[in-house]
């Protein structure tokens, strides 16, 4: 069997992930996370007999070693880390620890024979938009906050890395990325809900920064195929829509959507971690799904009829 392993897979993309990997019967998946802010429900792995789930923190190398150790694998995806804005610019130096994260999975994948690490960098690494659309290639890298500085070094260790052991990389920039059963921290999933519920949905400013925002079965299916045909080697690739949506136009689709009474207020903008644009050029993307990606209203719509309907 294919040893994976897939780090931070009680979170949202990593969960769909790990549970999508595990359909093919010749891969033994193993999932760690130290359910900080993952939830282990999103892992119903008691029914997959080839999709183990260990309670395990990365930035631990004690903890994480005994894993590489009990398996043999192949395959790394590196997607653990401390998530969501505010959590991220209030809690800067827990941000700053999962470094050390990196580095032990790198050491661990080179040490025990690991082909190729797949790792999950972010948009964050672009900051404010020095060019639009965004690049892998060759758009500079303007990274300041904390996040955004530890998802840029931990590309340079996976190059580093591939440069001095040979250990293969793939590199994944994810964009905002939404679906069923993700956590309100995130804003598709907060504004639906307070949609759902008739309350106030709140926005940062005037609502005017922008973002695209990526059907989860988009994302994995990309990573996916570039896992299973070898593609993306020792590089690095966009994963999000190239389809620009203002915060204001989001909140407003989703009432519309929602068919909900709810309002739209504004708080005072956030002092820092809002960026102002944001959109990836995708075309490499596109190029490995050989499909249009789904539109946001569609993706809206999917995710309601999974909600659970209230008595």
């Amino acid at each position: 069997m294919a040893g994976i392993l897939v780090t931070g897979g009680a979170g949202f993309v990593a969960s769909d992930l790990a549970l999508k990997l595990a359909v093919d019967p010749t891969n033994e998946v193993v999932v760690v996370d130290n359910l900080l802010t993952g939830d282990v429900r999103k892992l119903p792995h008691k029914g997959i007999p080839n999709l183990h789930f260990i309670k395990c923190d990365v930035n631990h190398f004690e903890d994480v070693s005994s894993v590489f150790y009990a398996y043999r694998f192949q395959t790394v995806f590196h997607y653990a880390a401390v998530v969501g804005v505010k959590r991220t610019t209030d809690n800067p130096v827990m941000v700053l620890r999962d470094i050390d994260g990196i580095r032990n999975i790198l050491d661990l994948s080179k040490n025990t024979g690991v082909e190729r690490v797949f790792y999950s960098s972010s948009s964050e690494v672009y900051g404010e938009p020095v060019e639009i659309p965004q690049n892998e290639r060759t758009t500079p890298l303007n990274s300041k906050l904390p996040y955004a500085i530890v998802k840029n070094i931990g590309e340079a260790f996976l190059r580093s890395y591939h440069r001095e052991y040979g250990l293969d990389y793939t590199i994944f920039r994810f964009f905002n990325t939404y679906g069923p059963h993700q956590s309100p921290d995130f804003v598709v999933a907060k504004f639906l809900r307070a949609a759902k519920a008739g309350e106030d949905i709140t926005i940062y400013g005037e609502g005017d920064q922008t973002r695209t925002f990526c059907f989860i079965d988009d994302n994995t299916e990309a990573c996916l195929n570039a896992y299973r045909n070898k593609e993306v080697m020792n590089d690095v690739i966009n994963i999000g829509s190239d389809k620009e949506f203002t915060i204001k136009a989001l909140a407003e689709l989703v009432i519309d959507v929602t068919g909900s009474s709810s309002r739209i207020v504004h708080l005072p903008a956030l002092e820092e971690g809002d960026m102002t644009r944001r959109m990836p050029d995708n075309t490499r993307m596109r190029a490995l799904l050989g499909h249009d990606l789904l539109p946001l209203r569609q993706g809206l719509e999917k995710i309601l009829k999974s909600m659970p309907v209230k008595a």
